[in-house]
């Protein structure tokens, strides 16, 4: 990437960031689902600098016990201390540690970058979780002679000698977690039944022509829900009728949107890639919020973008907003684009068109403060 890395930096001369670094990624062949992505987890400053600084933490551990998270805070830490501002990394010991640990990446097939995102930030979380766990029990050994005891660091009191476990949060669920109330109203006694569950990312099914505001409206929607899908009402203590919605609780501070843009057609027997325009604004206002939450505010900062017009075949790329300049990353290849050109990304309004280049995966920030 020489004269492109050379051409970047002077497309941003005196502009260049102070201490940041715009890096190609190599492709080992079909990798490209992993570089865009390890590309946008890059540009998420808050997972970037907890994985920085995990590392310098951990870097005598870490040479010891290799896992995927280490390799990921490994590639990291080469592309933040780059002397060169601009070049080519090859991400090799991170995606042989991929391969080795789960075979679905093994092969030289098309992979589907949102299950490697998934893939990855859970097994971050695993990692962070179980050493935790550990250093729980440390504490725990240690003060085991104490009437109070330690979980998860923190010191919970015993009733009765139980002790209440907290849940571990990790800084990923700080990140990236957000709370989802699912809320069913029971159309005989109006008794609203509210069950709550969290997610690291929002999936949502799109229409033509639609935009990400109208998905998320959809995503809330009010459902009815009657004959055989009647819902037991422990009021009624019988199968009811009864409304059903879903919202957003607490919105995370990183919004993570996974586009449902490869739908299984039954008559076909087979996936087929929707090629819909969907707009996704640079800023999006939340709606489908709870109080406190209500009209939350994010910022885009980057795009999974997939290429191609089938879901078994095709390419990757990501475009990130790094300190208000928006760059297109394709592997090794690093450009500045203008703004407007993210739209180009949005879909296409005909079924058919030669525009394969479709948004997949939308990282938004929260403006606010994260609550």
């Amino acid at each position: 990437m020489g004269a492109a890395g050379s051409k970047l930096e002077k497309a941003l001369g005196d502009q260049f960031p102070e201490g940041e670094r715009y890096f190609g990624f190599e492709n080992f062949g079909n990798t490209c689902y992993c570089n865009s992505v390890l590309q946008a987890l890059y540009f998420c400053v808050p997972f970037r600098e907890q994985l920085l600084e995990y590392y310098t933490s951990n870097k005598s551990v870490a040479d010891a016990e290799e896992n995927l998270m280490t390799c990921l805070a490994d590639l990291f830490s080469q592309i933040s201390s780059q002397k060169k501002k601009t070049g080519v990394i090859a991400p090799k010991r991170f995606v042989q540690r991929l391969k080795k640990q789960n075979e679905l990446f093994r092969s030289y097939m098309h992979q589907d970058a949102h299950e490697f995102l998934n893939y990855l930030l859970n097994e971050v979380v695993d990692i962070l979780e179980k050493e935790a766990k550990a250093t729980k029990t440390e504490h725990e050994t240690s003060s085991s002679s104490s009437p109070e005891k330690i979980a998860n660091g923190l010191k919970v009191p015993q009733a009765n000698g139980v002790v209440h476990k907290e849940p571990i949060v990790t800084w990923v669920h700080n990140i990236f977690q957000g709370i989802l109330t699912n809320e069913t109203r029971c159309l005989r006694c109006e008794t609203v039944t509210a069950r709550d569950e969290t997610f690291l990312d929002l999936s949502l099914d799109i229409e033509q022509n639609s935009s990400i505001t109208s998905c998320l409206k959809n995503f809330s929607s009010t459902e009815t829900l009657h004959a055989e899908d009647k819902f037991f009402c422990d009021k009624c203590c019988s199968l009811q009728e009864a409304q059903k919605r879903m919202k957003i609780k607490k919105p995370p501070h990183i919004l993570v949107i996974h586009l449902k843009r490869f739908k299984y057609i039954e008559q076909l027997g087979r996936y087929k890639k929707l090629s819909y325009r969907v707009v996704f604004p640079l800023e999006l206002k939340l709606s489908n919020t709870v109080e406190p939450y209500a009209d939350v505010e994010y910022s885009l900062f980057a795009v999974v973008v997939h290429v191609g017009s089938g879901p078994n075949h095709g390419h990757y790329v990501s475009l990130v907003k790094s300190h208000n300049h928006w760059l297109f990353f394709d592997d090794e290849n690093v450009e500045m684009i203008e703004e407007s050109a993210v739209q180009t990304f949005f879909g296409s309004s005909q079924e058919y068109s030669s525009n394969t280049d479709h948004g997949y995966i939308l990282f938004y920030e929260s403006l606010g403060p994260a609550k």
